[in-house]
């Protein structure tokens, strides 16, 4: 793979992160092959520059991410049914007939005791995904700061930085503003890749 289609697919596929929030239910469809091309072209650019680590890294921190949005969801799942267990009611019943849900008294049954230990499993898998979501920026900003050094474009390393800062603050909410505008950060920083050498003046012969 040539250093610009690395420097085209990765700016494509960040273009389109950029722009899932905007497109309802595709959202998920163009979110993934986003990432998919932005995956391609940093693998690209570890074979091009001869540096792993700029695609291992990466690797490492979507699969981190992926590991803990699956888990959290997991729990919550699984917290749901058992909740939903408690009051007597099963998934079939509740598909079949949603209104048996207007038939619980929740004044009686919203009470600490009763709740207390679904709310903290709940409560559990955000702080358990806020953990992974950290922990996944910080080896995507080690393969964007390897990218930055090998490309000489420093953009990349302030986006490896708002990534990480985006992630720290998801626990308030403000975060995901900072990762989307590290998504835009990063699609100029893949469109700022000079993939032409500028040759020096050839010596004029007398």
């Amino acid at each position: 793979m040539t250093l610009e289609t690395s420097k085209i697919l990765g700016g494509v596929g960040s273009l389109l992160m950029v722009l899932t929030p905007f497109f309802g239910t595709y959202t998920a469809v163009l979110g993934l092959i986003g990432l998919i091309l932005v995956m391609v072209a940093l693998k690209g650019l570890a074979d091009h520059y001869g540096e792993k680590g700029i695609f291992n890294n990466a690797l490492y921190g979507v699969i981190l991410a992926i590991i803990g949005i699956a888990v959290s969801i997991a729990i919550i799942v699984i917290t749901a049914i058992g909740f939903l267990s408690a009051l007597g009611i099963d998934l079939s019943t509740l598909w079949s007939n949603p209104a048996v849900l207007s038939s619980i008294n929740w004044e009686e049954l919203m009470t600490l005791d009763v709740v207390w230990s679904y709310i903290a499993a709940i409560l559990g898998s955000f702080v358990l995904l806020f953990v992974f979501v950290v922990v996944a920026s910080i080896f995507l900003r080690k393969s964007l700061n390897m990218v930055s050094e090998k490309t000489g474009v420093g953009l990349f390393g302030t986006t490896g930085l708002l990534m990480l800062i985006g992630a720290v603050l998801t626990i308030i909410g403000i975060g995901l503003i900072f990762l989307w505008i590290a998504l835009i950060l990063l699609t100029i920083s893949f469109f700022s890749i000079k993939t032409q050498t500028t040759q020096p003046p050839m010596a004029s012969s007398t």
